[in-house]
Order: structure tokens, then C-alpha cells, then sequence
């Protein structure tokens, strides 16, 4: 029995914590070798005291960064009160959090959930029954870009543009196709189909490899859409919430879409997520067409309140898109053979390699800088949007040494 101890004593925290999620937990992450126990800023520590620069965010997530103190008072006072109604009721911190959002976006109704994979579902809900009450039932295809993705539910899985995605999982939803991004002699010619009633995009394709779509093709996509009466629906759970260095990335080229999906950043780590419309799809849904029991709840309302508090503030949207231009000139000046190209927007960054990105982010991990990586060669940068350029300094100097 001491034989069994001294050896179980022997293991690292991370060893231990692969052994008790092995045994109890599906197989569905490929976690890194760390057991992250608490943060501050855009800094992690793990339980054995060592720290790391966070360049993921819980993939863009954690937008206001860790312990955040406007964030932490407000949650703890909300928790001392009440954490949850049922939305048979109202509650003020809904109601102030709705009123802040669509004062922001220039949106005209919300619904709040909880995931962003149920935000994209609810808006592709939202734009069949608009095309079903105007055209009938034969217009409800949704047409989405290759490369995308929206998402883990059924209906979001198949909007999502990858084939892998689709795999085992049959009988598969019907009524989805694809067409190449940022090809607008493509996309008129998959329209041919008169049955599709909406288009789903992210302005900036994160799983996809931060792709930025370009500025001409989504102002033509949206002319042909609104010319068609066909819904634009922009996907913005990750690129959104000041991620792109603007409240939304659509914002960039003075644009406006029909319905807005949004989640990850605009909770800073708690969960929420929310759909947006416009006058023409606000309303759509009656009363029994959609609803949820944890969306809006009290916890992630007072969250999404303080979120837009912080990144409405004068300048920071400005400050955003800085470090991002920094950190994306500071690789491009390494005039590295590994790097292919840089893209992205804001604190959306994207480092396409030409070996296999997993080589250089666990390099980085051993060292206290936490990437992710997307597809096989695409090392992916989402720090919190609060990151200070002394946390970024520190990050990009152990890049550096690999790229």
C-alpha cells in the first residue's frame, strides 16, 4: 500500500489530472499538460504556482482577462441576491443588459441564451419562419461558407462548411449548402437555387483559419441579398464583442446584417450567448416559438453589463486594434522561414506555418505561453482583450525563439 502512495506522490498535478479525467470524463479534448488553477490579467497560474501568458482566452472567451475587479465585485453582489428567475418574469438585469446591447449594436431586439452553438441554431430558426410565413415551405435552405463554422448542435454542425464535421452523425438536417468564400461569381450561381432564404457567414472565419472575408465580396453578398429578400445572418461568436478591435467585425466596412449571433466575449467567462435583429426579423418569433430556461440569467446578464461598460469605454476599441497591428508586425519583422502568412483583425490573429503548429505551441507551453492552434498549421492568437503589451512582450519573445 505505501509502494502504491509513494508512486502516486511521484506524479505531476497535470499526470494526476489526466488520470481522474481519463476515468471519468468522455474523450473529447485534447487538453495541454496544464492544470490551470487561477489568473490575473491575461496571465494564468497553475496549481503547482507556475504562470502563463494566455494568448487563448478560453478561446476568446475570457475578453475582460482574469480576476477582473469591476467584474468580480458585480458578480459577488449579484450572487449575495438571487441567481436565477424564470423568464415567466422579468428582471432588471436583463432589461439593463438588453438596453445596453442594442443601444451599442443599433440592433432592434434581442434574445438572450446560453451557447453560441444555440445562438446560430435560433437565428436560422428565425430566418425559416420569416421565409415560410412570406414564400411558403419550400424556401427554408440556409446557405453558409466552406470553411465556416457555427457550431456543435445538429443544425449548426451541418451550417458549418467542413465535411469532417459532418462525419457518423446520420441521418444528417436537411436544407444547407455551401459556396467558396470571397467568391461572388460562386455564391451567384449556388443562388440559382430558389429554395435558400438565408446566408450564415463569420466576417472572420476562426475555426477556418482567421480568413477575413473581403470588404467587397460581403457588400455585394448583402446588395444580392437584400435585392432577393434572402436574410444575412453574421455569425460573430468569436470574432465579436471588440475581439476585431470594433464592437462587431461587420463594423469594420459600415455594415449592417438582418440577424446577429453572438456569445463568447460578451460574458468574459460566464456563459451567455444572444441573438440580434434587426426591424425587419424582430418580429418573427410569437410567444412558444422559442425560449429557454437558463437564457438571460441573472449572472450572465450582470456580466454581459459590465463587458459592454468596459469595452464602450472611450478608447478601446482603438487600443485593441494597436496591440493586434503589434503583434502582427512583430512576427511579420521575424522574416521567419515557419511563417506563411499573418492575417487577421484586432486580437483575431492567425500564424500560418508551413510545419505543423503543434510543434511550436508545445514548445511554448513548456515555457509559459499558451497558444492554440486551428486546423494542422494555423498557430491561433485570441488573448483577453485587456492584455497589457509587457504580457504580449513576454509572449512573443518565447515565440520567437521558435519560430
Amino acid at each position: 500500500m505505501s509502494n502504491c502512495n509513494e508512486t502516486n506522490l511521484e506524479k505531476s498535478s497535470a499526470e494526476k489530472a489526466k488520470e481522474k479525467w481519463d476515468k471519468y470524463f468522455m474523450n473529447t479534448y485534447a487538453q495541454m499538460p496544464v492544470v490551470i488553477d487561477k489568473g490575473e490579467g491575461a496571465t494564468v497560474v497553475d496549481v503547482d504556482g507556475k504562470k502563463y501568458i494566455d494568448f487563448t482566452s478560453g478561446y476568446g472567451a475570457s475578453s475582460l482577462g482574469y480576476n477582473n475587479e469591476k467584474l468580480v465585485k458585480a458578480l459577488q453582489e449579484q450572487v449575495s441576491k438571487i441567481t436565477h428567475v424564470s423568464n415567466l418574469f422579468f428582471s432588471q438585469s436583463i432589461i439593463d443588459a438588453g438596453e445596453k446591447l442594442i443601444k451599442a449594436s443599433k440592433m432592434s431586439k434581442v434574445f438572450f441564451i446560453n451557447s453560441g452553438s444555440e445562438a446560430t441554431e435560433l437565428a436560422m430558426k428565425i430566418a425559416r419562419k420569416y421565409s415560410s410565413q412570406k414564400y411558403g415551405e419550400n424556401r427554408g435552405t440556409i446557405l453558409s461558407l466552406r470553411d465556416s463554422f457555427h457550431g456543435r448542435t445538429m443544425m449548426a454542425l451541418m451550417a458549418t462548411g467542413v465535411d469532417k464535421y459532418h462525419k457518423y452523425f446520420y441521418p444528417l438536417p436537411e436544407g444547407f449548402k455551401y459556396t467558396e468564400k470571397n467568391n461572388i461569381e460562386d455564391f451567384k450561381k449556388v443562388l440559382e437555387d430558389k429554395s435558400i432564404c438565408a446566408v450564415l457567414m463569420e466576417p472572420i472565419q476562426g475555426e477556418g483559419g482567421v480568413h477575413v472575408l473581403e470588404e467587397d465580396y460581403l457588400k455585394e453578398v448583402i446588395k444580392i441579398c437584400h435585392d432577393k429578400d434572402i436574410l444575412v445572418i453574421f455569425d460573430e461568436v468569436q470574432c465579436g464583442i471588440g475581439r476585431s478591435g470594433k464592437l462587431f467585425a461587420y463594423n469594420h466596412y459600415n455594415l449592417q446584417p438582418d440577424i446577429l449571433a453572438i456569445a463568447k466575449g460578451i460574458g468574459a467567462g460566464i456563459p451567455v450567448s444572444g441573438v440580434l435583429t434587426n426591424e425587419k426579423t424582430s418580429s418573427v418569433l410569437k410567444p412558444g416559438d422559442h425560449g429557454s430556461t437558463f437564457g438571460g440569467n441573472i449572472l450572465a446578464m450582470t456580466a454581459v453589463s459590465v463587458v459592454l461598460d468596459e469595452i464602450e469605454a472611450p478608447g478601446f476599441y482603438e487600443e485593441v486594434e494597436a496591440k493586434g497591428k503589434y503583434i502582427m508586425n512583430y512576427i511579420k519583422n521575424l522574416n521567419s522561414e515557419k511563417v506563411v502568412e499573418v492575417r487577421g483583425k484586432g486580437l483575431m490573429i492567425g500564424v500560418e506555418l508551413n510545419i505543423n503548429a503543434s510543434d511550436i505551441i508545445d514548445k511554448c507551453v513548456e515555457d509559459g505561453v499558451l497558444f492554440v492552434k486551428t486546423g494542422e498549421n494555423v498557430i491561433r492568437m485570441l488573448p483577453p482583450l485587456v492584455i497589457t503589451y509587457d504580457e504580449i512582450n513576454k509572449g512573443l519573445e518565447v515565440l520567437k525563439k521558435y519560430l
